[in-house]
């Protein structure tokens, strides 16, 4: 996977963030961050837009984002129609948005996992192709229109 990636939070996920970041700067990532800029009460979906811009545009390769729970920052990437953000909490779940679902956002969940535990759903995200065949008709569907258009079709 390309080296270009992004990175947002908000007050929550900005410490594991910060060690994120320094964990991919020195393997040579160029690591885009968003923002948060510290602990302060900051508002997830004022990073979280901007990340999946970047994504959808192909600036970037890839995209993380952290808060709380993941669930914010999840649902709000989701509203991008070229993001497909998945939340994981899971070695085998980090795998499977990869292989299965195409991810390009990985959501961590800054409050239930540890600093190590997140690296090694990067990791495994980072490591995991998408393996196409059945499911890249599935992932063509994800888009609103496409699934409209597509149902037009099927009656």
């Amino acid at each position: 996977m390309e080296k270009k990636i992004g990175i947002a939070c908000d007050h929550a996920g900005y410490e594991m963030k910060e060690f994120l970041v320094g964990c991919l700067g020195a393997r040579g990532y160029d690591v885009h961050d968003f923002g948060t800029y510290s602990e302060e009460r900051a508002d997830y979906a004022d990073f979280a837009h901007p990340l999946a811009e970047a994504v959808e545009s192909g600036e970037l390769a890839f995209g993380i984002g952290l808060c709380g729970s993941g669930e914010g920052m999840a649902m709000t990437l989701n509203k991008h129609q070229g993001i497909r953000a998945g939340l994981v909490w899971d070695k085998d779940i980090a795998h499977l948005i990869r292989q299965h679902n195409d991810a390009n956002v990985l959501v961590l969940p800054a409050r239930f996992i540890t600093n190590d535990q997140a690296l090694e759903f990067l990791d495994e995200f980072i490591a995991t192709p998408f393996e196409g065949d059945r499911h890249v008709a599935r992932i063509a569907k994800m888009p609103l229109a496409a699934w409209e258009e597509a149902r037009k079709t099927t009656k």
